[in-house]
């Protein structure tokens, strides 16, 4: 099997991965998201429907973190520079749909 060169290191999009991961993990547990959409003169439901979609953006997000996983512990991700960077770019656009499931819902939880 051919071996394909990525032309840059690897550890971009892991960090990029971990970097959205961090992003979401403070909006949602530690109340970014709720800061930002649901403060102030927010309606009543505010924080429920807000909670509705971080349990949503979670699945996304739970989705991105196994494929970040998958491409560093998997040996023919690891070995094959094609399947890991498809594994990353399946991260990193699961992580980009967290975060918009997060943001969009937190525009119409207000």
């Amino acid at each position: 099997m051919a071996r394909v060169r990525l032309g840059f290191s690897p550890l971009l999009p892991t960090i990029a991965s971990l970097l959205l991961g961090a992003l979401w993990a403070l909006s949602v547990f530690a109340g970014w998201g709720f800061e930002a959409f649901c403060a102030g003169g927010a309606s009543p439901g505010c924080v429920q429907r807000l909670s509705a979609f971080s349990s949503l953006s979670g699945l996304f997000a739970a989705a991105a973190a196994c494929l970040t996983a998958a491409a560093w512990m998997l040996p023919g991700a690891r070995q094959d520079e094609r399947l890991f960077t498809r594994f990353m770019a399946g991260s990193l656009g699961a992580w980009i749909a967290a975060e918009g499931v997060l943001f969009l819902g937190g525009l119409l939880a207000k």
